[in-house]
């Protein structure tokens, strides 16, 4: 269970990012946040890891408030939060292999991990990790040789090496083309009910967060102003989360057919 109660944040200059958020998300629940840029949807996952912390209430993953822990625990909710990021976020020089491996960084003891001195246990880990996304054939290839899709597929194998209860991917698809976009939701969906990973994702486009999410949240200005499922989305709903009438920007299809 992820709960927000109450949560909000305001960053420096008096911009309200969440206003008095509150929500419960089931473990082994798929959501899509959707909503405009500047609406909260980054700033919402990233209180889950305490990346950005709270102005007021409270967020809580399984018993842990997130606010509440030491650095030492804050370390350990992050090794149980997998991060995915827009940009991928790899070290281009190293291999594939290697980039994954990071994701076990804080599982093993800091003096293996700056001797690059993996344990065989660590690197299995590390290529089932790659089956799942079904690019182990490229784990001694340098990331930098891969193109854009293929990068964002081994950032979710390093996040899933953590072995994680919690995916966080923010705006995963943003740089990608249709077809791929929907590959890496593809494999999002798979590793959340293959091994029953709860999963938070920002999206932009309304067509693909109805097509993969169990659960949609739509934020407006750091409101939440809607919760529920893919097919209660409509031209309404849509108005009510971004405040204008659905245009073909808005729709990935819409896109693949440019």
């Amino acid at each position: 269970m992820i709960r927000f109660t109450q949560a909000s944040v305001t960053y420096p200059g008096g911009v309200t990012a969440l206003d008095d958020i509150s929500l419960d998300i089931p473990d082994g629940q798929f959501v899509v946040i959707v909503g405009l840029s500047g609406a909260g949807k980054s700033t919402l996952i990233r209180t889950v890891n305490g990346l950005v912390p709270l102005a007021g209430g409270t967020v809580h993953v399984g018993e842990r408030e997130v606010g509440g822990l030491s650095r030492r625990q804050l370390r350990s909710l992050r090794a149980d939060a997998g991060m995915i990021f827009q940009h991928y976020n790899l070290v281009n020089r190293t291999t594939v292999l290697n980039n994954v491996l990071m994701g076990r960084l804080n599982r093993v003891p800091g003096w293996r991990s700056m001797l690059g001195w993996w344990g065989r246990d660590e690197v299995e880990r590390a290529m089932r990790a790659l089956e799942i996304v079904e690019i182990v054939d490229k784990a001694y290839v340098r990331a930098a040789n891969l193109s854009g899709g293929q990068q964002q597929r081994v950032g979710i194998a390093r996040a899933l090496a953590q072995e994680p209860t919690v995916l966080l991917a923010d705006e995963p698809v943003a740089s990608l083309d249709p077809p791929t976009s929907r590959t890496v939701m593809r494999y999002l969906q798979k590793a959340n009910r293959d091994l029953g990973i709860t999963t938070l994702v920002n999206l932009h486009f309304l067509d693909l967060a109805r097509e993969y999410a169990d659960r949609i949240i739509g934020l407006r200005a750091g409101k939440l102003v809607f919760d529920g499922p893919g097919s209660a989305v409509d031209e309404g709903v849509f108005e009510q989360i971004y405040g204008r009438s659905l245009t073909a920007d808005d729709v990935l299809e819409a896109e693949a057919t440019l």
